[in-house]
């Protein structure tokens, strides 16, 4: 998970980076804009405010004291900022490694609903995430603040998170929402409630 703002000038680069690993099949790469930057002159065009209290949801678990940007979060377990691509990839295969177990996520072919299987559920139990978002780039001209006259790439922009329900360890059927655009995929993250850590995801293409 990239968060990024269009006023940050250090942001263009990561979101180049995270386009780089958004070709990774193994690497689900979301891009969550945040208008912490706004203030500057300039109001981030995907920022949405639930992406901002994601973000400073993670602040307890991750030990930080504030929220930044650009700020990498793998599976909610840990924190990358300002690192290069091979940092970067190092945290990612170090934090696969570490998924054991997780449950099975499948796509009903109606396309409406999801389905989790069994498996140990975290303490504090989990939830089913559903994260709606615009597969492949997406290029915004900014025209005032500190990126004035810059082409800011984005990949994978999300465009709205929903809680589907609680995930207890055993199997269970979601509902989809259903006013998912026709260009949106959705990507289904199961994540612990206490300590944020995701259990595992999966997506669902556009229709």
């Amino acid at each position: 998970e990239l968060y990024t703002s269009q006023g940050c000038t250090q942001c263009p680069r990561a979101n180049r980076l995270l386009g780089i690993f958004s070709r990774d099949d193994d690497v689900l790469a979301l891009t969550f804009p945040v208008g912490i930057w706004d203030y500057l002159g300039w109001q981030d065009t995907f920022a949405r405010p639930e992406f901002a209290q994601r973000q400073r949801a993670d602040r307890r678990p991750l030990r930080l004291r504030d929220v930044s940007t650009p700020q990498v979060v793998i599976d909610g377990r840990r924190q990358v900022v300002g690192a290069g691509g091979a940092a970067l990839q190092s945290a990612i295969d170090e934090e696969a490694a570490r998924r054991i177990f997780p449950p099975e996520i499948e796509f009903r072919e109606s396309g409406d609903r999801v389905g989790v299987g069994s498996g140990p559920a975290p303490a504090g139990g989990a939830e089913v995430v559903a994260v709606l978002y615009t597969p492949g780039p997406q290029t915004v001209e900014i025209e005032r603040g500190d990126n004035r006259g810059r082409s800011v790439r984005h990949t994978n922009v999300v465009r709205s998170v929903r809680t589907l329900g609680d995930w207890t360890g055993q199997p269970r059927l979601y509902a989809l929402p259903s006013t998912r655009e026709p260009d949106q995929a959705v990507a289904i993250l199961v994540q612990s409630k206490a300590d944020r850590r995701i259990l595992n995801g999966a997506v669902l293409p556009p229709r």
